[in-house]
């Protein structure tokens, strides 16, 4: 074969593949559902109160002692999420005003969720001197306002917090195994693909708290990107393009101390007194994860 001959056909394979790739991808893209528009059509919005620093888990009381009822789902008047256009981006404001949620009216289950954030100058009430903070509540199921801080539903916390984001929490009494380092007295379990699965969650020796491994977040006035890969009870938190945790075996307990599948259920995005810019919102089904994702369970 002449050289000649050889390099056209090394550019047409070339090309080939190229526009293979392209409408692979293009095929991909396809596949998502964009979950945000200007009116927020998609979402629910439940918002229980602005807790104020020394709360304790209680109901907060008025003067008079009497308990106070949350704000509740939709209720009008108060513009803790509002949108508005930067170019061709329609972009959430969240004020983080009242602790509560943007809900998705959707379930959703085997999927691959992905957002941007970056946060804002503003902190409230409890969070004035802390670290800002907020999340996304995924396989949320169940009443609203059942876990501490009165304010979101039975749900796994893929934690969006400065220095922290990646970190997992449970709500109410949910409960998974994550890949970590177990940890030594009053110290939380960090995270690692090299170490074996521990149990976390309300009722584990390790409680309910789980570090992420290493802090992959960009500069205060840049936007992040997290993914989060949900499959068959299996979910992956990345931040940035870096898996942070590995975690597999979700599930809640029941009234009668029986462990439940939880592999299913609505997105939450937090209202926790600070405030944060979410775009970019989207979502796809996926029927596995990848081999590379497989084999880091």
């Amino acid at each position: 074969m002449n050289k000649a001959f050889f390099f056209i056909l090394l550019l047409i394979t070339s090309c080939s593949q190229l526009k293979n790739d392209k409408i692979s991808n293009d095929e991909k893209n396809s596949n998502w559902q964009e979950l945000i528009d200007k009116d927020l059509t998609q979402w629910d919005v439940f918002l229980s109160y602005q807790h104020q620093p020394g709360y304790d888990g209680s109901q907060p009381k008025d003067a008079d002692g009497k308990l106070i009822p949350p704000i509740g789902l939709n209720t009008s008047g108060y513009n803790v999420f509002t949108t508005f256009q930067e170019g061709n981006e329609t972009i959430i404001k969240n004020t983080g005003e009242f602790y509560g949620c943007l809900i998705t009216k959707k379930v959703f289950k085997n999927y691959h969720f992905q957002l941007k954030y970056k946060w804002g100058n503003k902190t409230w009430a409890y969070r004035k001197d802390l670290l800002k903070d907020s999340g996304i509540l995924y396989h949320s199921i169940g009443p609203m306002g059942v876990e501490y801080w009165r304010s979101w539903m039975l749900s796994q916390e893929f934690q969006i917090m400065e220095g922290h984001t990646g970190d997992f929490w449970s709500q109410k009494n949910s409960a998974i195994d994550i890949r970590a380092y177990k940890p030594e007295s009053v110290l939380t379990p960090l995270a690692h693909e090299s170490q074996d699965f521990l149990p976390v969650g309300m009722n584990s020796p390790f409680r309910n708290y789980c570090r992420r491994k290493g802090n992959y977040e960009k500069p205060h006035d840049e936007w992040n990107t997290l993914d989060l890969y949900c499959f068959e009870g299996q979910s992956l938190h990345v931040v940035n393009g870096e898996v942070v945790m590995i975690l597999r075996n979700s599930i809640y307990v029941d009234d009668n101390g029986i462990d439940v599948p939880l592999i299913q259920g609505k997105i939450q995005l937090q209202s926790e007194a600070a405030e944060i810019f979410f775009k970019n919102i989207r979502i796809r089904e996926i029927d596995s994860l990848t081999q590379e994702q497989k084999n880091l369970f």
